[in-house]
């Protein structure tokens, strides 16, 4: 009996330490469907509940990393051209992305002593420029980067800060990738709130998902599913997915191997509300970690493990885009077939 008991140890001590479970895939002969429980009322509950959080006007505009301090970045966002440099401390700051002297695009400008210079004739714009051009609230998250360019939601008054979702207290790894489909945030938002499409859009990725639905409500989804490493072997989680504010989704795990670990989903759009085709930049910010020992060394080659995560986040959004440029041009014909009738 002692014997067992000693066994038994042994293997739970195991499996506490080795995260990785031997879960063949199932072929989709044998795949559950999930389109039973994948009801579009339910879905539309959870993407009206998230349209409904206030941005107070601000909107992702890329990753931290992508803004230097010698140089400035221009992106679009909501339909306005938008320049981004840091100040002589590193802060970020942000204006209209358009010369004034002869309409030049500030992208790509020498930033000295925190002005911006134009790249056509030198017109010096900063903070205490003449005209002063840091005339758009701006802020760095040290993973993202925020402009507050957005429209403000009825009722509410612009927000000095970004709405942020909790992300890990500790050390870890992060990867950010940006993508542009043809669709408005509205979809990206609603193709994260559909877990259930992920093992059968993704088997590569993701299997054995089943959303809890005692614990999941229209603005919280909570679910078990394991991380595919190969046709053998899996890592099994929990996770929720919750919304902070209209144009963010947030994905943690809250059990298993990585927990407190987040996947940030952002959509802004690079077109100006209410215009037809609309564009939008998903944006998505993984922020990985774990209290393992072997993290300790993933983080010493965080670049060649960030090399990895972004190619596995471009390969799944290859797929979830296509989802979200669907819905889009679905529901623009539902319009044009109202518009005719």
């Amino acid at each position: 009996m002692s014997l067992l008991r000693t066994d038994r140890s042994w293997r739970e001590d195991v499996r506490s330490r080795v995260p990785v479970r031997y879960l063949p895939q199932t072929t989709p002969d044998h795949l559950r469907g999930t389109w039973r429980e994948a009801r579009p009322a339910r879905i539309d509950r959870s993407v009206a509940d998230a349209l409904g959080r206030p941005t107070g006007g601000w909107l992702v505009a890329g990753a931290s990393t992508e803004v230097p301090r010698a140089r400035s970045l221009v992106r679009t966002v909501a339909g306005r051209e938008v320049v981004l440099w840091r100040d002589a401390d590193g802060a970020l700051l942000a204006g209209p992305g358009v010369c004034p002297h002869l309409g030049a695009r500030l992208d790509g400008c020498d930033v000295v002593d925190g002005t911006v210079l134009c790249r056509w004739h030198g017109m010096p714009l900063g903070r205490d420029t003449t005209p002063p051009w840091n005339t758009l609230a701006a802020h760095d998250d040290g993973v993202l980067v925020w402009v507050r360019v957005g429209p403000v939601e009825d009722g509410v008054d612009p927000f000095p800060r970004p709405v942020l979702g909790q992300r890990p207290d500790g050390p870890g790894i992060a990867s950010v990738v940006s993508l542009v489909s043809s669709c408005e945030p509205r979809d990206i938002v609603a193709n994260r709130l559909d877990p259930w499409h992920g093992a059968w859009l993704h088997p590569y990725a993701f299997s054995d998902l089943r959303v809890d639905d005692d614990a999941s409500t229209d603005d919280r989804l909570v679910l078990d599913v394991a991380y595919r490493l190969g046709r053998t072997f899996a890592v099994p989680v929990r996770a929720e997915f919750t919304c902070p504010d209209s144009h963010t989704v947030l994905m943690t795990i809250v059990d298993g191997e990585g927990t407190g670990s987040v996947v940030e989903t952002h959509a802004t759009p690079l077109t100006a509300p209410g215009t037809h085709p609309a564009r939008t930049v998903m944006t998505e910010a993984v922020v990985a970690t774990s209290d393992r020992v072997g993290f300790r060394l993933a983080r010493r080659l965080s670049r060649a493990v960030q090399v990895g995560m972004r190619a596995s986040q471009r390969q799944l959004w290859a797929d979830d885009l296509e989802y979200a440029a669907r819905r889009y041009e679905l529901r623009r014909r539902d319009a044009h077939r109202g518009e005719g009738a």
